[in-house]
């Protein structure tokens, strides 16, 4: 089952995003089997506060696993992290159900 996860960073954290940056990557590229869509939440300066991941996932356990064993929220960048099942109906710019 998909889940939405929406992950959002401490404040000026800027610094800490980009130590951990690296190792993030790596972490959701070896995954990215089970990614149904992911990248940074923006502000309106275009600089990353967070991040949206569609991720497939057996449950919402498992989907907390997921994003609790990335290496930005192990490394303490997030202030806020919700985990939200998700049902499509529109992806890529086309009606899906």
């Amino acid at each position: 089952m998909p889940y939405v996860i929406l992950a959002l960073d401490q404040p000026d954290a800027q610094a800490l995003r980009e130590s951990l940056k690296p190792a993030h990557l790596d972490y959701l590229s070896e995954r990215q089997e089970r990614m149904l869509a992911g990248g940074a939440v923006l502000d309106e300066h275009g600089r990353a506060i967070g991040a949206l991941i569609i991720v497939d996932a057996d449950d919402r356990a498992d989907a907390e696993r997921f994003i609790g064993d990335d290496p930005f929220a192990q490394g303490g960048l997030f202030a806020s992290v919700r985990v939200m099942p998700w049902r499509q109906a529109f992806f890529d710019r086309r009606r899906t159900k």
